[in-house]
């Protein structure tokens, strides 16, 4: 276990995580202005954003495109998919 430990500490990449929360964050933050015309606050928009991310790669991949790598494609990747969380959020608590 330690081992395991030890590797996570020497190969976290710290650039790769801030990555991830401000992607996370705009998209989540686009999604639900799209959706419901205002922000959600920075916590629910980072959660809203990374699901957003994986949701969106998946439902794109589904439709036989390829998301591509890079700042835009990726945001509005997950910002494609925090619209379509948001949607499904909306149903379910009706």
């Amino acid at each position: 276990m330690s081992n395991n430990i030890f590797y996570l500490q020497n190969n976290f990449n710290m650039g790769a995580f801030l990555y991830f929360i401000i992607i996370g964050a705009l998209a989540g933050w686009i999604g639900s202005m799209l959706f419901k015309g205002r922000g959600s606050g920075l916590l629910l928009n980072i959660i809203i954003g990374i699901i957003g991310g994986v949701l969106g790669g998946w439902l794109i991949s589904l439709l036989g495109f390829e998301a591509g790598s890079g700042f835009v494609p990726s945001l509005i990747t997950a910002a494609f998919g925090a619209f379509v969380l948001l949607w499904i959020a909306s149903i379910i608590s009706r």
